[in-house]
């Protein structure tokens, strides 16, 4: 199993791409701390994947529920190897100057302050151990933008260029930082990226825009996880991998 004994919190576990993640890191020999603004959710992948997790419910934009999380984790599974920092936020689709404060507000809170928080609160104790990893999600949309999720964008470009940068500084502590960049997949929050209601000929407009012919799938951001995260990656830091069927060629 390429991810024997390895202890992960996966935030935004409840759903998504986060519930693969957690399912296929278990599947590896993992142990994870499903972690979710949505605790039922939480607590549902959890009994599913069975004794190899544990539910954590935590809003990762605030300080202390990260530090929490980070404790608890390390608690019950007595060490930490990696921290997924998954969980994402976004405005609907549309005009720039149409997206209220409290919305942008939540977007980069949940986006970008979550990996500050989340650094601050397990560098440390990878430091101490003599080494970890991060791995970030963050989006073709930080680096080909769609129009109408601008502010949107911008915080997935600052996900992204925060892995390269915490890679560049970790490093010598042998902590890897990486990310993952999806394009838009079949998860919750399609609707909102797409601004108009999920049928097949909308899908099929954004489809056209990628090459390989269809929209990004849990599966393919789990397949590339479970790489970035175990030692066969070893020797990967800040990079920043396009999940994403061509579109950002």
């Amino acid at each position: 199993m390429r991810l024997k004994d390895k202890k992960i919190i996966v935030t935004g576990g409840g759903s998504g791409f986060g519930a693969e993640m957690s399912r296929r890191f278990a599947a590896e020999g993992a142990r994870v701390f499903v972690v979710d603004l949505n605790g039922s959710a939480a607590e549902k992948v959890a009994r599913e994947i069975g004794s190899a997790a544990h539910p954590f419910t935590a809003d990762v934009s605030r300080k202390d529920p990260v530090n929490a999380m980070v404790a608890a984790a390390i608690a019950t599974f007595g060490d930490l190897d990696c921290v997924v920092n998954n969980a994402g936020y976004t405005h609907v689709n549309r005009p720039a100057l149409e997206v209220d404060e409290e919305t942008f507000d939540r977007v980069y809170a949940v986006n970008v302050k979550s990996i500050y928080l989340t650094t601050l609160a397990a560098v440390p104790h990878f430091r101490k151990r003599g080494g970890g990893s991060f791995l970030n999600i963050g989006s073709t949309a930080g680096i080909r933008p769609r129009p109408g999720l601008t502010w949107y964008n911008g915080s997935k470009a600052a996900a992204n260029l925060l892995s390269k940068s915490l890679a560049v500084e970790l490093a010598p502590d042998r902590i890897r930082v990486n990310a993952i960049c999806p394009v838009i997949g079949a998860t919750g929050m399609l609707e909102q990226f797409m601004g108009m209601p999920d049928t097949p000929a909308n899908r099929a407009k954004f489809i056209a825009t990628i090459p390989l012919g269809r929209l990004s799938e849990p599966k393919d951001v789990a397949n590339a996880a479970v790489f970035l995260v175990s030692d066969e990656a070893e020797f990967l830091t800040g990079v920043c991998l396009p999940v994403d069927g061509g579109r950002t060629i």
